[in-house]
């Protein structure tokens, strides 16, 4: 297997954060609140992470940056450009909305979907998931027949859209577009909860 995929459920939310490993490199996706587990994990493991990728800018998905950050002052955060100021601003990335206003450090890059990027020998395609966020970015690995959705879709559900700069009915067309066309076997590594398939979500999300 080119990759392997480590899942860690952090704080109160239990937000996934998954550790993407090919041989020695490794990238981290959304590291949220509570990030000493993946921390303890990267180290017992002789790794160094060279990236960071966000599917969305909300405050669970981005609370472990910076403390990855310190670790690994090498280490690049990457997200979309719409969702971009997130990071900085508790409104936007709404923590404050539950009394537990936070911000990170800026993003150092910005990737945007129809991207391709590499792992070292596989590819992660960047797809369009907005409507959950501004800018909200699923992560493909056609190797492993995986997707990292975030909160965009999850076992069973949808992201919320209720929230400053969310669409319902964006996001569900970007699902329908970019992850229900993948293969049935894909599996979905979603934001919260278990992981799924996408020919599961397809008969069983009583949201599609």
């Amino acid at each position: 297997m080119s990759i392997t995929v480590d899942i860690f459920a952090l704080g109160p939310l239990e937000t996934n954060c998954y550790v993407l490993r090919s041989y020695q490199q490794c990238w981290v996706i959304d590291p949220g609140i509570g990030i000493w587990p993946v921390l303890q994990h990267l180290k017992q493991a002789n790794l160094t992470p060279t990236r960071i990728l966000l599917t969305h800018g909300h405050g669970d998905h981005i609370a472990g940056c910076d403390e990855l950050r310190k670790e690994w002052p090498g280490l690049k955060v990457a997200c979309s450009a719409a969702d971009a100021p997130m990071l900085t601003d508790p409104a936007l990335n709404v923590s404050a909305m539950f009394g537990l206003p936070l911000q990170v450090a800026a993003a150092d890059e910005f990737i945007e979907p129809g991207q391709t990027l590499q792992l070292g020998a596989a590819q992660v395609h960047v797809l369009d998931t907005s409507g959950h966020s501004p800018g909200g970015l699923s992560f493909y690995v056609p190797s492993i027949r995986a997707v990292f959705t975030g909160d965009a879709l999850m076992d069973g559900g949808v992201g919320r859209t209720d929230m400053p700069g969310c669409s319902g009915e964006k996001l569900l067309d970007n699902i329908r577009k970019h992850l229900l066309t993948l293969p049935d076997d894909t599996r979905v590594f979603g934001g919260h909860g278990n992981s799924s398939t996408i020919g599961l979500e397809k008969v069983d999300n009583p949201y599609l």
